[in-house]
């Protein structure tokens, strides 16, 4: 039988509610996930941030970090430790409830779009029956925390960059959508527990023919200039607006936009490993019993986060290899090119579904 936490899950659910009242069970249940979710943010932005330095050093020929800790494995709590102790500035003029408010917005919204997300057979926050749309929904709200904090700031660079950022996460949200409803279509179903079971002969990579292969490739694309990732990092361009939308904030309030950045990488490529590489589901193929039953003994959080990881790879590697487009080329690229395809290959994925063309 498959590893799962699903039985851990099951046993506190069900001691908490033999022994406490429905309401104040239900209460403890919501704090522990919050500490979890609390947790789990702390912890990728701690690795996903070493990562980030290894990788650029790795494909620069570098050594990257390596004076704090083993490997240079502490240098991001380092990091950590000196944004916490340091003074965080409210510059004069700005809207100063809207300019606390942003950093907080943006990082509450990376937090709820973590419900609907399996990190494990048995083992995910809350099975919506709608969670695809679910996650395109509230992920779109977080253009707001980036327009706010770039109006509050009362600073022409910030503002820039915030236009700039609502502009390119706008844009880029259609040619995202349509690539997920591709997969949708294959699966039929917007619940992500659903979404997964159909891959069970198969990841959609693989079994979706050509429009789960575009669609895939438009998926990595749009997902990245949505999390202003270079090549589209216009919002932050250093060059151009000093530090983009964040250019007023310092200390904490820099820090959670910082982690929100890197924690929103990981949910898009959660969603990416989902939908495309079957989530927490070992790779099968076919009919081959003997092999499929090895790969069961490899617990499905260690699926799910190997294959969310490599996603977050490809990601890094973009930023090293391309360099960074103009607004109007980055602008270009979604409307005259990615979205017309996209539109094109949602059709086809349509027609293979009905046919039943895909394995």
């Amino acid at each position: 039988m498959m590893f799962s936490l699903e039985n851990i899950t099951n046993s506190i659910h069900e001691w908490l509610y033999a022994n406490l009242n429905a309401t104040l069970a239900l209460i403890i249940e919501f704090a522990i996930i919050g500490v979890l979710v609390i947790g789990l943010f702390a912890a990728l932005g701690l690795v996903l941030i070493m990562m980030e330095r290894k990788v650029s050093s790795w494909m620069q020929l570098r050594l990257g970090p390596n004076r704090v800790g083993p490997g240079g494995m502490f240098q991001t709590v380092a990091d950590t430790i000196k944004l916490i102790v340091k003074e965080g500035m409210t510059p004069d003029r700005v809207d100063k409830l809207l300019f606390n408010l942003a950093p907080f917005i943006v990082m509450v919204i990376a937090m709820v779009v973590m419900a609907p997300i399996m990190f494990a057979k048995g083992f995910q926050i809350w099975d919506i029956n709608i969670g695809v749309l679910f996650v395109l929904a509230v992920s779109s709200i977080s253009v707001i925390g980036i327009l706010i904090a770039g109006w509050a700031s009362n600073n022409k660079y910030s503002l820039l960059g915030a236009m700039r950022s609502g502009a390119q996460i706008v844009s880029y949200e259609l040619s995202a959508g349509l690539s997920v409803l591709a997969i949708v279509v294959l699966s039929g179903g917007l619940r992500m527990s659903t979404i997964i079971d159909a891959q069970q002969t198969g990841w959609w990579l693989f079994k979706g023919h050509i429009p789960a292969i575009i669609a895939f490739v438009i998926f990595i694309i749009a997902v990245t200039a949505e999390t202003n990732r270079a090549p589209f990092d216009l919002a932050e361009a250093e060059s151009e607006l000093t530090g983009g939308f964040h250019t007023e904030y310092s200390g904490m309030k820099f820090a959670l936009f910082f982690l929100a950045e890197y924690v929103n990488i990981f949910v898009v490529c959660a969603i990416g490993a989902t939908l495309f590489l079957g989530g927490w589901m070992p790779f099968h193929i076919g009919n081959w019993q003997a092999f499929n039953h090895v790969m069961d003994y490899i617990p499905s959080s260690i699926w799910f986060f190997g294959k969310t990881f490599l996603l977050i790879f490809i990601i890094m590697w973009f930023r090293w290899t391309f360099p960074r487009l103009r607004i109007d080329q980055l602008l270009q690229l979604e409307w005259k090119y990615l979205l017309p395809i996209s539109m094109f290959n949602l059709l086809l994925a349509t027609v293979v579904a009905i046919a039943g063309w895909h394995f």
